[in-house]
């Protein structure tokens, strides 16, 4: 329980003040701080602090970030990545998106093998690492219980993703698994995109490209098999798969959606 004057007084503490914070978010750097106050999801947010509280004997004494967790890389991005949410002992440790587990080691790996990142890991917030024309992100800012937003957890956290979407403004989107698939689909929906319907269903090298009246430029979505180790550890997602479709990105990137699918 918080008293009075307490910092969680102001932070978002359900849908509606979500919505209301993310909108007012001028810019990316006032989005991530926005978003590491929320408070809205009452199940996410026990998790996320029981987890800190009890950390794996691997990482014991360290102190957890137990907080949501923002995006993280270059703020105006041609390359956007979405994934699903922080993992427990990773991202909810480090306070860094897909930082301190297996996951981010195989994408991070990828983004520096394409020239998106300075180096190839990511183990802390002051580890040096930059990103250059890609950022990464998650349709969920909240380690969930069993990796597993509800629908309900989705939809509130929704409103960062719109704004950051807004602010950041790609030209690809990379959407790493079905459930950020549908939360991207859906949100770009709601900005007024073109989604087709029904909607494109989520495959690895699924590419739809999307236009809005009024805007200039086209949006890529490009489908990607998720970085868990269910995929990488069987080999349903390879190093060299991963890195066509960072490729595929980096050249829609430059050419605004006119880049061959060869190149």
């Amino acid at each position: 329980m918080t008293g009075r004057g307490s910092p969680h007084d102001a932070a978002p503490h359900d849908a509606s003040s979500v919505a209301r914070a993310a909108a007012a978010c001028g810019d990316v750097a006032a989005l991530d701080a926005a978003v590491t106050g929320c408070r809205a999801c009452p199940r996410l947010v026990a998790w996320r602090e029981d987890v800190a509280a009890h950390p794996r004997a691997a990482f014991r004494g360290q102190e957890y970030w137990g907080r949501p967790v923002p995006g993280f890389g270059d703020p105006a991005a041609g390359v956007l990545v979405v994934g699903l949410a922080p993992a427990a002992h990773g991202a909810n440790r480090t306070g860094r998106m897909f930082t301190g587990d297996r996951s981010g080691d195989f994408l991070f790996a990828a983004l520096h093998r394409v020239g998106l990142a300075s180096q190839p890991t990511s183990v802390a917030r002051d580890d040096g690492l930059e990103l250059h024309g890609v950022r990464v992100t998650a349709p969920v800012r909240c380690a969930p219980p069993a990796n597993a937003p509800t629908p309900a957890e989705r939809r509130t956290c929704g409103p960062w993703l719109d704004r950051e979407l807004a602010l950041v403004a790609p030209r690809v989107v990379v959407v790493l698994g079905g459930f950020g698939w549908q939360a991207v689909l859906a949100t770009l929906a709601e900005q007024g995109w073109a989604v087709p319907r029904p909607r494109p269903p989520f495959a690895h090298g699924t590419e739809v490209t999307l236009r809005r009246s009024g805007a200039p430029d086209a949006l890529t979505l490009l489908g990607c098999f998720h970085v868990s180790q269910q995929n990488t550890f069987t080999g349903r997602l390879t190093p060299p798969m991963l890195d066509a479709v960072l490729r595929r990105a980096q050249a829609i990137a430059r050419t605004g959606g006119d880049a061959d699918p060869e190149e």
